[in-house]
């Protein structure tokens, strides 16, 4: 009976090891999400697409001021894909306080994956069926793509689902049943509203200066050039190639935290990169509201950085600032970041509108 026992242990241990054995280890992507992230929190947006019209004025500054290449940092959806396909960096993380970003950006990542160019991308979005020849539209206007996916109707998409239920699941990001239904929830919105959706608020009134996605993929840059992510097609390939790369890391973490922030400089110590670009919105407002600006800051000195590295900012609101432009509600400017932690030092910023009045 011993022996029988003993035989029973022993090939359960083997039957054990191999079933570890063909289950796959967590992918270099994914385990740097879970290193990097920390506990999600709430906000009160769906934050599908960007509310800031003026995200694109900044362009020409940063090209000015040869911000390129190293680390891009950024907060929200999309509108983040314009900023690294202007300032090509080698990695972006995508940092934000609230899960629900992550698992779009896990829709996001998957639609580069089952795209080869921007007009199939914009119609695996939107639930729409690619044209024929798809091939031959990539020198195609953002206003012939626009036009394309305004005039198709919404296709079964049961079958792409399957497909980018795969795909994400391959990423390996550990995600619960209830997180596909609200990836799904996601795109659902997107196929539904098609390029008319809007940013959503919860508990708010929708304001009338809210973009719609259609206006955002057009927008212009101060010197009236187009320079959404799809709005060219070597702007697009680039960034579905740091997609394809495992390059874009979509991380959970709160910008005045203790650990996201803090982690994504370690890794970048590390790895001998530096900053190019914070793209923080304006939640440097609701930092200040919450206590957190000051270690937000002690944040922004753990990153390595140089004399060319800066914060992109959104400020709302009907303020005569040098970058606001007229029909605007928002205004996006550049900070030099060695310029912001030697005023934050020197006392200099001790509340939001210092910021604004910098």
């Amino acid at each position: 009976m011993r022996a029988l026992a003993l035989t029973v242990c022993v090939l359960a241990a083997v039957a054990w090891a191999a079933r570890l054995e063909l289950q796959p280890a967590p992918s270099s992507f994914a385990r740097l999400v879970a290193e990097l992230s920390e506990p999600g929190g709430y906000f009160d947006t769906d934050n599908l697409i960007s509310n800031e019209s003026s995200y694109l004025h900044v362009a020409p500054r940063l090209e000015r001021g040869g911000v390129s290449g190293g680390v891009y940092i950024g907060v929200g959806p999309d509108q983040n894909f314009s900023y690294i396909a202007r300032i090509r960096p080698s990695v972006a993380f995508l940092v934000d306080i609230r899960r629900d970003n992550l698992l779009l950006h896990l829709l996001f990542k998957a639609l580069f994956a089952a795209s080869r160019n921007r007009v199939e991308y914009l119609s695996l979005l939107t639930g729409r069926p690619a044209p024929d020849g798809v091939e031959g539209w990539r020198d195609a206007s953002i206003e012939k793509i626009a036009a394309y996916i305004d005039g198709a109707k919404p296709s079964d998409t049961a079958a792409l689902d399957r497909r980018l239920h795969d795909a994400i699941q391959r990423f390996g990001v550990p995600v619960s049943a209830k997180e596909l239904e609200t990836i799904d929830r996601f795109h659902a919105t997107f196929i539904h509203a098609g390029l008319s959706l809007r940013f959503q608020t919860y508990g708010r009134e929708p304001q009338s200066y809210y973009p719609n996605y259609r206006e955002l993929l057009m927008e212009t840059d101060r010197e009236g050039r187009q320079r959404s992510f799809l709005a060219s097609e070597d702007d697009f390939q680039f960034v579905r190639s740091i997609e394809g790369r495992d390059r874009v890391i979509p991380v959970v973490g709160d910008l005045g935290g203790t650990h996201a922030v803090a982690a994504i400089g370690r890794w970048m110590k590390e790895h001998d990169e530096r900053l190019s670009a914070f793209y923080v919105s304006n939640v440097e407002n609701y930092l200040f509201r919450d206590g957190a600006f000051g270690r937000y800051m002690e944040n922004l000195n753990r990153l390595p950085h140089n004399e060319r590295s800066v914060i992109v900012r959104s400020i709302f609101g009907r303020f005569n600032l040098p970058e606001s432009a007229p029909g605007y509600y928002s205004t996006s400017t550049v900070q030099n970041l060695n310029e912001l932690l030697a005023n934050f030092s020197a006392g200099r910023v001790r509340s939001y509108g210092d910021l604004l009045g910098r």
